[in-house]
């Protein structure tokens, strides 16, 4: 028998709930989504369809939540047609091209022109969705990141955030702070009181900062410039969501009531849940351990399985490495990612079948 290209992990609560009543769409609340640049794109068959079939089937009111690449995922799913928007996202993605080495400027340039091809016309239906909230996560600069007037100005404002956030995560506080630009019909309230060191603020997503907030949120540090301008935030300097929120390690927790469980679903690239951009290297920092690791009592998360990431071109997903290891050599690259979208409706199928069939040999335990 083929091994599942999907691996399932689910925390205590969303756990035992999959034994009781399987998992079901009208269940799921929150749906977050990882910034992550290509690697985001082995979702696309599961996107497609978990929000052009299954979650319309129980319609209700659901907060996606993405940084980077991952809010860019939630807005095609925002749109009114989000099997052709999740389409559309994916070719536009593999057609970047660049020049052998780019400026920060052609990088900006390239990634504002894909913005406004993916949502150009679509503005409306994203951010007046009928069922979906949508929330972009961004980070606003703060100390030497705050206006930094030059390249060298900024490398050095990260060394030091790199430097705070290895001593503790509390400390890249001092140098950033957390932004969500999100729909003013769903207040978060399960985020509204802190829960970490990082400042949060809460701002209206509307037509004229959809783009803008689309573009801060996946700005990469030194490798784009920053975004200085986003209708209805404070002013500052905006750069990537996931450098605080790689992986949206959050409260989902929260969101339990005493008389119903609310789960959370996470289609994800990975089996671990990487608190911010700069603690990849910091295998201690992961969400499921500490003191924190109720918070994803209620996740169920869906990611790839290892024997299935191996099947795919160069035996991985696809990555920023890419750019380099392709170089110039576009449609190699462009060929490999759209083999590994190609390949996504293997893990689309897998799921579809475990929810009509649970199997809970499948579920592993995401924090015990």
């Amino acid at each position: 028998m083929p091994s599942s290209s999907i691996q399932i992990f689910a925390g205590k609560t969303a756990f035992h709930h999959l034994q009781r009543h399987g998992l079901q769409a009208a269940d799921i609340a929150v749906i977050p989504a990882a910034a992550g640049g290509p690697k985001g794109l082995i979702l696309q068959a599961i996107d497609q369809w978990l929000f052009g079939e299954w979650l319309p089937s129980a319609p209700r009111e659901r907060s996606l939540l993405g940084a980077s690449i991952g809010a860019w995922r939630m807005a095609a799913a925002s749109c009114a047609n989000p099997v052709a928007a999740f389409e559309r996202l994916g070719n536009l993605y593999c057609e970047q091209q660049y020049p052998e080495k780019p400026s920060p400027h052609d990088v900006s340039q390239e990634i504002g022109q894909l913005l406004q091809a993916f949502i150009g016309g679509y503005e409306e239906e994203i951010v007046h969705q009928p069922q979906h909230r949508l929330h972009l996560l961004t980070n606003r600069g703060r100390g030497l990141l705050r206006a930094p007037q030059s390249d060298l100005a900024a490398k050095a404002g990260f060394a030091a955030a790199t430097f705070s956030n290895l001593s503790s995560r509390a400390h890249l506080a001092r140098h950033l702070e957390r932004v969500i630009i999100g729909d003013a019909r769903d207040t978060l309230p399960w985020l509204q009181t802190p829960f970490d060191r990082f400042t949060t603020h809460f701002c209206t997503l509307d037509k004229d900062n959809l783009a803008p907030a689309l573009l801060a949120s996946g700005t990469l540090p030194l490798i784009m410039e920053p975004v200085t301008a986003i209708p209805h935030t404070p002013t500052g300097t905006y750069w990537d969501g996931g450098i605080i929120d790689y992986h949206l390690a959050l409260p989902y927790a929260r969101l339990e009531t005493q008389n119903k469980t609310e789960l959370v679903l996470y289609p994800h690239f990975t089996r671990q849940i990487v608190p911010g951009w700069l603690d990849k290297t910091l295998p201690w920092r992961r969400a499921g351990l500490g003191r924190d690791k109720h918070w994803v009592d209620n996740v169920v998360m869906i990611a790839p399985s290892d024997a299935f990431v191996r099947s795919l071109p160069r035996g991985k997903l696809p990555d920023r490495k890419d750019f380099f290891h392709y170089g110039i050599r576009h449609q190699q690259r462009i060929d490999a990612w759209r083999t590994a979208i190609a390949e996504s409706c293997r893990m689309r199928d897998d799921l579809a079948e475990f929810l009509v069939r649970p199997d809970m040999t499948l579920v592993r335990g995401l924090n015990f």
